[in-house]
């Protein structure tokens, strides 16, 4: 299994020029907007101003490389057809809102393939035992990145962009909703 971890984005880290765009008032930095590392990939983030909006779709629009050319995610964890994305393919079509679009928790929640992890699924990892988690997430989103034994965690943005942490071939407890373990492990 593949950990990886992601964030809110937060608007501070980009730099292009400020735009308008439906849902969202005032003007905001283009590449937070229409950029892979803003709110089409990360789904939600934390404006300039500290209030919170996510990308609300479609989520069809495809990906570009950074010479334009279209790229989408592989089956393998990570990888990209054509390179990692750099922008939305289609900007001018993206839409976006106030607020959260799922509720939650930094530490608490994960991204998950629903079709390997059932959402509402607790997730055990020894691994996270040192975070307020104390070892236990709840699969409650997913990602067009999140494909076969991959889970990402969800955590407070970094003070500097950063790829976050990633664990590979990792163990981990999933107890479906509505069942429980044998033995259920502690930290």
């Amino acid at each position: 299994m593949l950990v990886t971890e992601y964030w809110p984005s937060p608007e501070r880290w980009f730099g292009g020029p400020l735009v308008r765009v439906p849902g969202i008032p005032g003007r905001h930095r283009a590449d937070w907007l229409f950029g892979a590392r803003g709110l089409p990939m990360e789904g939600e983030g934390i404006a300039s101003d500290g209030r919170v909006y996510h990308f609300a779709g479609p989520y069809d629009l495809g990906w570009a490389n950074r010479s334009g050319a279209a790229t989408a995610p592989c089956a393998a964890p990570g990888f990209w057809t054509n390179g990692r994305p750099f922008k939305l393919r289609r900007p001018r079509f993206a839409r976006y809102g106030p607020g959260h679009a799922r509720t939650l928790t930094y530490w608490k929640s994960a991204a998950v393939d629903p079709h390997l992890i059932a959402f509402g699924s607790r997730i055990f990892m020894r691994q996270l035992c040192a975070t307020p988690a104390r070892g236990w997430v709840v699969a409650r989103d997913t990602g067009g990145a999140i494909r076969g034994a991959h889970i990402d965690l969800y955590r407070p943005p970094p003070f500097r962009p950063g790829g976050g942490d990633a664990l590979r071939n990792e163990s981990m407890l999933v107890v479906p909703p509505g069942t429980r373990p044998r033995t259920t492990p502690h930290c």
